[in-house]
Parts: C-alpha cells; structure tokens; sequence
C-alpha cells in the first residue's frame, strides 16, 4: 500500500533524529515521536488485516490521528530547537502526502461499503 510506504519513509528518518534529543527528552518527546510514528504504519498493517470494511476503517482513522501527532511532537522539537524550520517543513510535507493517501483509502472503504453485494 502507498500509504503505508511512504509512512515508512517517514518512521525511519524520524526515529533517527529523535535519537539526536537530548537525553532528559528520552522518556518524553524521544518516546513519544517514535511512538507515534511507528503508530501510523502499525495502524496501517493492521486495519489492511481485518475483514470488515468498518474494522478497517477503524485503523485507518487511527493510523491518520497518529499523522497528526506525529506532527504535533515534531513542532514540540522545532520549538525546543531540536530541529529547524527546514526539516519540519521536509516532515510536514512527508505528512501531508501520508495524510492525503490515508484519506483516498478511507474514502475507497467508505465508497465500497455502499455498494450492494
């Protein structure tokens, strides 16, 4: 799946540069961000899993909040100084992209769950 793909390529980037946080972040916004984006693939993986349109959906709801915490922990890091402008933008896009292909599936579930048997 494109969305799964390309959240991957947005876990791996962001697991390394939390790995940059300062150590008193560790168990706070490090924890946190490479929680959240793991999250996004995990949700993913597991909604395409399940046999119900609505099951499916239901991750895949999930999997999109995780796109927005994700970003929300990134613009904690930008104003804590961990990262600058130009690598939250790079990310925000990354996110965008996620967010937009998660959206055009819950819309093919929400489309196909309409159609008669």
């Amino acid at each position: 799946m494109n969305c799964w793909k390309e959240a991957r390529e947005l876990r791996i980037p962001i697991s390394q540069i939390a790995k940059t946080f300062p150590t008193t972040e560790k168990y706070h916004l490090t924890s946190q961000i490479i929680r959240s984006s793991r999250s996004i693939t995990a949700n993913i993986a597991e909604g395409y899993g399940r046999f119900t349109y609505a099951d499916t959906r239901h991750f895949f709801i999930q999997s999109r909040g995780s796109v927005t915490e994700t970003l929300e922990h990134l613009s904690v890091a930008l104003d804590e100084n961990y990262i600058n402008e130009e690598l939250l933008a790079v990310y925000e896009i990354q996110c965008e992209k996620i967010f937009k292909l998660i959206n055009g599936y819950i819309a093919y579930l929400d489309r196909s769950m309409k159609q008669p048997c």
